[in-house]
């Protein structure tokens, strides 16, 4: 059975706060009063309201004080200030310390139910949207167990197991078994390639993250990225150019992630250009960001694929056959950047190429 909404109305004024009594009386709540703000806190751990009516001017601790402090208490909790004494200023000030909505006196009876069962939705949004989130938080927490546990270490075990086979079993293998055992471990590496890329997406976690984050050099980062990928370009034949100011502001971050994230961009600017084409690579600043730009002349992304490439495991039509993966590396790249505080945005025309931007803010140092 659900509980009743419990609703707490703290004034100083007798008559204030019967009548609130009285026009909530006959619905489905529970209701407390206090006459000052000392014992409307008492009774704010005791009676555990959902929706607090507080006036703000009080003798004691004032409204604002109680605000302050219910707000540090449970800030869940809607509050909403009664007072005879409204103003611009004051309503201000009573929403920055943690009021959601302010009600002048007098007030009409239906006023008054109206705010309450405004404040009282709020209130049930608010502790769903706690309870969604930690319902995922756990489902991504068993996900990752399942996936690292369930799945990813028997096959560890088949694939050594397979190795091993493979080695005792060289010499009296005929060639058709060697492909058979060939496509079986290139199979299950796959597999494991696949599952390492659900564990990344599942794991990345920017508030742990931001916790390491130190200065870090773009430049730097940029050219481990351009090291990473530059096999790949030479086999492609495809050239990358880079444009990088000689003083580019620092960024505080995480060296390895950020690097990880620019060699994803690169690397699919690479892989979808097609062979003998150019990839330019620039860093420049704005007057709050280092901006880093990646731009190719490769076969584009159609219209229909772009609100969708930074999506996990999500893999366009962009008629490249040889292109292969997962579609994580972008999904990826995103998240190290948001946790950056940046934000990543992509421009592209189908059969002329793609543009990545990368905007970071600089350090403050």
């Amino acid at each position: 059975m659900e509980s009743k909404p419990r609703i707490l109305i703290i004034d100083d004024e007798e008559i204030v706060r019967d009548s609130c009594e009285q026009i909530l009386a006959g619905g489905n709540y529970e209701i407390a009063t206090a006459a000052d703000g000392r014992a409307g806190l008492r009774l704010v751990e005791e009676f555990r309201p959902d929706l607090i009516f507080v006036d703000l001017k009080m003798p004691g601790i004032s409204g604002f004080e109680v605000l302050e402090k219910v707000s540090v208490l449970d800030s869940t909790i809607v509050m909403v200030v009664i007072t005879g004494f409204a103003t611009v200023s004051s309503a201000v000030d009573a929403m920055k310390k943690g009021a959601y909505d302010f009600l002048p006196k007098p007030f009409t009876p239906d006023e008054f139910r109206l705010i309450a069962r405004r404040s009282l939705e709020k209130r049930r949004l608010t502790l769903e949207t706690i309870a969604l989130r930690r319902e995922k938080e756990m489902l991504r927490e068993h996900f990752a167990h399942i996936v690292s546990h369930e799945l990813k270490s028997p096959l560890n075990a088949v694939q050594q197991n397979l190795f091993a086979l493979e080695f005792e079993l060289a010499d009296k293998l005929e060639e058709n078994q060697k492909d058979k055992l060939a496509r079986t471990k290139s199979r299950i590496g796959d597999l494991i390639k696949l599952i390492n890329s659900w564990l990344q997406t599942i794991s990345l976690d920017a508030k742990q993250m931001k916790e390491t984050f130190t200065q870090v050099s773009v430049k730097d980062e940029i050219a481990k990225a351009l090291e990473n990928v530059e096999p790949y370009a030479v086999r492609k034949d495809v050239e990358i150019v880079t444009s990088i100011g000689e003083s580019v502001h620092s960024i505080m971050g995480d060296g390895l992630s950020l690097s990880e994230a620019f060699t994803n961009i690169l690397g699919n600017a690479v892989k979808y250009s097609r062979d003998g084409g150019k990839v330019m690579v620039k860093v420049e600043e704005s007057e709050n960001d280092v901006l880093v730009s990646v731009q190719d002349s490769g076969v584009g992304i159609p219209q229909e694929d772009l609100p969708h490439i930074f999506d996990g495991f999500y893999r366009g039509n962009t008629g490249q056959a040889a292109a292969s993966g997962y579609g994580i590396g972008l999904a990826v790249s995103r998240q190290i950047v948001e946790a950056h505080d940046g934000s990543i945005a992509v421009e592209s025309e189908p059969g002329a190429g793609t543009t990545f931007t990368i905007r970071l803010p600089k350090s403050a140092t």
